[in-house]
């Protein structure tokens, strides 16, 4: 009988300079996804993972695509090479944007059309962001009743409840 297991995926703000550059370089199952993602992204995924700078990495426009692309070279390297006959997924799941790489885990979208999603989800995101400047923070150590309480004093929203202790608000830049 095979033991179930499931994937969970990381959502933006995962991202960092280097990041999938150590796969790409050892295993052909993440060149072809890193190759691919450049082929339809309209930018060179590779270099902003890999080299930066950190500014274009940061861009919700690239950051998307460069933690999906990333993710699932991971997912397809591990399948490939890890992923031991006594196990079966049997579960995806993935925080905000990690969702679009557990529904391509799951074969919901084709890797493709997964690339193409993310890229358009962070293109619209990224124009969103310049028309209406926003910011996100991580609070960390206070209860919900307090930094509900501190959003209604700076017109911030509660935008996640990430775990006991970690709560993530959002809302314009200048409150």
């Amino acid at each position: 009988m095979k033991r179930p297991i499931g994937y969970l995926f990381p959502g933006q703000g995962a991202q960092y300079i280097g990041m999938g550059k150590d796969l790409y370089d050892q295993y052909p199952e993440a060149q072809e996804v890193f190759d691919r993602a450049n082929e339809l992204l309209g930018f060179d995924i590779k270099k902003i993972c890999f080299e930066g700078p950190q500014e274009e990495l940061q861009r919700t426009r690239h950051s998307q695509a460069a933690i999906f692309v990333t993710s699932m070279a991971c997912l397809r390297t591990f399948e490939k090479h890890f992923l031991q006959a006594s196990y079966e997924v049997k579960a995806a799941a993935g925080l905000s944007l990690g969702e679009a790489t557990a529904l391509t885990s799951a074969g919901v979208f084709s890797l493709d059309d997964g690339i193409q999603f993310v890229r358009d989800r962070g293109l619209f995101m990224d124009e969103a962001s310049i028309e209406a400047p926003g910011a996100m923070a991580a609070v960390l150590g206070l209860e919900l009743e307090a930094v509900e309480k501190i959003c209604e004093e700076t017109g911030a929203e509660v935008g996640n409840l990430n775990s006991p202790g970690q709560i993530v608000i959002s809302g314009k830049k200048d409150g």
